[in-house]
């Protein structure tokens, strides 16, 4: 058995608290490495196409604002 699926069925024996715990910590875990992600392209000028697109959209009027969900 490797190291995930040892990791697996660890995780598939704890306790509800137990895995409730471990899935905030997992959430927050993920949400910080995106972030990190975000924080080094956006250094590297890989998301410049982004704010190249939003800044012609709103030159032309086109430019729509939206909603986005967390959860």
């Amino acid at each position: 058995m490797d190291r995930v699926e040892e990791i697996t069925v660890a995780i598939d024996q704890l306790p509800p608290e137990e895995y409730r715990r471990f899935v905030k910590w997992f959430r927050e875990r993920e949400q910080a490495e995106w972030d990190r992600q975000i924080d080094a392209d956006s250094a590297a000028g890989k998301l410049d196409f982004l704010f190249a697109e939003a800044d012609s959209e709103s030159g032309d009027g086109s430019l729509r604002d939206c909603e986005v969900g967390h959860g």
